[in-house]
């Protein structure tokens, strides 16, 4: 039987491997992905990751950017991602789906991206499934000072706003989204000082549905911009107001990699300690991650590009 697998199991596969939650992936905005998404270091040019769950296989050209991403789910389905750039910006992407073996043409889809400068920056999103049917067209619109203010989205089923605006009061700056005039998320950022030199960064992100509030997650980033603690609220109708759900700290080792993560849901604490294996490359990449105590593990096989001396020795 042929299986339809989540839109979203790429954004979840790199916050396991990189240890980031997954709910601070999800966004609508452009995303070009380099090798800073992935925890790699210098010329990556290819990591072939191993998990429980599946394999994943990602191409990188020699600035960093992700060009190729396979996503094995056994061994007669898999998925292939291309990503193509020009002068660094991403011009077109193409999803190719195989499912038993053979290609899905029905499902398998393309985007094309334009921008156009003139009178500001805007970016045009273009979706066709590879039967060359069109599905969808995204108007991504920015201010001068390059930042997102509005989506424009349009398909045969209608037209879809959503505007972004950005406050500043007291130090903080509230970042606000509204689709077709009605508020679903506001993420507010401040910093805070703290003891012994440096400053932290707190993001409060607050959710809602149909302009009522949901839940919302409170983030707490070092000097070095590391997640230190997340805490999880829900919002109670009788309360009119935001009760904590579950917290969440993270620790990192003297490498920066993340080494524990402590959660409290009410009475209840469970604790994951993470330890790795490096390789011999300069910079030094993990290439094997064991989160304890339920012993899973991730393998990971690098490749580089071969050093510059090297290159000039072949030509």
């Amino acid at each position: 039987m042929i299986q339809n697998y989540p839109t979203y199991f790429f954004l979840v596969f790199i916050a396991f491997t990189v240890g980031i939650p997954p709910n601070t992936l999800v966004s609508q905005e452009l995303k070009v992905f380099t090798l800073n998404d992935f925890d790699l270091r210098g010329k990556v040019k290819s990591c072939l990751v191993i998990t429980d769950y599946g394999k994943e296989e990602f191409d990188f050209d020699e600035n960093g950017f992700l060009t190729k991403l396979v996503t094995r789910y056994n061994d007669s389905d898999h998925d292939i991602t291309y990503y193509i750039y020009d002068n660094g910006h991403l011009i077109e992407k193409r999803l190719e789906n195989y499912r038993d073996g053979v290609f899905e043409k029905s499902t398998s889809i393309a985007n094309f991206y334009e921008i156009d400068t003139t009178g500001g920056k805007k970016v045009t999103e273009k979706i066709y499934s590879y039967n060359k049917d069109f599905l969808d067209q995204y108007e991504y619109e920015f201010d001068a000072d390059d930042q997102l203010i509005r989506v424009g989205r349009s398909n045969n089923d209608g037209i879809d706003e959503t505007l972004i605006s950005y406050t500043t009061y007291k130090g903080e700056t509230t970042k606000t989204y509204f689709l077709n005039e009605v508020i679903q998320k506001s993420i507010r950022s401040s910093n805070k000082p703290i003891k012994g030199g440096g400053t932290q960064r707190i993001l409060l992100t607050k959710e809602f549905f149909e302009g009522l509030p949901t839940k919302a997650v409170e983030q707490r980033f070092d000097s070095e911009d590391k997640l230190m603690r997340e805490e999880h609220f829900e919002y109670d109708t009788k309360e009119k107001s935001f009760v904590p759900k579950s917290l969440v700290n993270y620790r990192y080792d003297q490498r920066g990699m993340l080494s524990k993560v402590t959660t409290k849901t009410g009475p209840m604490e469970t604790v994951k300690e993470y330890i790795y294996q490096f390789d011999n490359e300069e910079g030094g990449n993990w290439i094997k991650q064991i989160i304890t105590p339920e012993n899973a593990y991730t393998t990971r096989r690098i490749a580089y590009y071969p050093p510059e001396e090297a290159k000039k020795k072949e030509e």
